[in-house]
């Protein structure tokens, strides 16, 4: 069984795509089968892995759009080791047929995605609440990035909010919550008084090391790449590379695919 990781801000411009994509690459890196959903219309993290669904195309919204549509239809492999990516519909307007919050759960836990993979990551749209509470119905885990500012922080409190609501409702087993902090400078005074307060709101042992501000994460992004591959030894290479560690650790899941393989038999 997959597990199933929504990576989300109700905030845009959180780094969220970035952290989808570059986690996807780490995990692919480490010998995980790895699918990347991208359920933001805007279609950021399919151009990070060069998976760009065009005019006609299966995308990921047509589980909402078209009658009968199965997520494996959209599901193309990326050049990168064991990434796998269901692109955006960029065209999509939130006009949709299928209405229900388990529409995606149906198909990736139920459905054939379930054994075709070891972690699922699904790139959420900050404001389409159907789509955003499908990607939450269908999560085991939760990784909000976030700049540290007060605006910012404004967004978690509305996510975590809408998390309580489906989590009551729909899905008790989204409890595994993690925040993100990105764009992060150890010296400005501003974000360690942002932190230490969403820490404090938060628990501690929900709040990651962050990212640290590093350039080269964009211009990876405008390589179509992730930043493992554009620039190794980057500050943003080596803190992604740090993250997948730690939710490794955070939420016990198997340390690499050997142990993925080792504990399913």
């Amino acid at each position: 069984m997959a597990t199933i990781l929504a990576v989300s801000n109700r905030k845009g411009g959180t780094g969220k795509t970035t952290t989808a994509v570059n986690l996807a690459a780490e995990w692919g890196a480490r010998g995980f089968r790895t699918l990347l959903v991208d359920l933001d219309p805007q279609g950021h993290a399919g151009i990070g892995f060069d998976v760009i669904a065009r005019a006609g195309d299966p995308a990921a919204h047509h589980l909402f759009t078209r009658p009968g549509f199965r997520l494996a239809e959209a599901i193309r492999p990326s050049r990168f080791a064991n990434v796998f990516v269901a692109p955006a519909d960029r065209t999509f307007d939130g006009a949709a047929i299928e209405r229900s919050p388990c529409a995606l759960r149906r198909e990736l836990i139920d459905g054939e995605c379930a054994e075709a993979f070891d972690r699922i990551i699904i790139d959420t749209p900050p404001s389409l609440d159907m789509l955003l509470v499908n990607a939450l119905a269908a999560a085991d885990c939760l990784l909000a990035p976030l700049i540290p500012h007060s605006l910012s922080a404004e967004g978690v409190q509305q996510l975590t909010r809408l998390v309580r609501r489906v989590a009551t409702s729909v899905n008790p087993n989204l409890d595994r919550i993690a925040m993100l902090p990105v764009m992060v400078n150890n010296r400005v005074s501003h974000q360690q008084d942002i932190l230490q307060k969403i820490s404090a709101r938060y628990g501690c042992e929900r709040l990651l090391k962050g990212i640290r501000s590093d350039i080269l994460l964009a211009e990876a992004f405008a390589d179509h790449a992730p930043v493992r591959e554009f620039a190794p030894r980057s500050r943003g290479a080596l803190d992604y590379r740090q993250l997948a560690e730690d939710l490794t650790l955070l939420w016990t899941m198997p340390a690499s695919a050997s142990d993925a393989n080792h504990r399913s038999s």
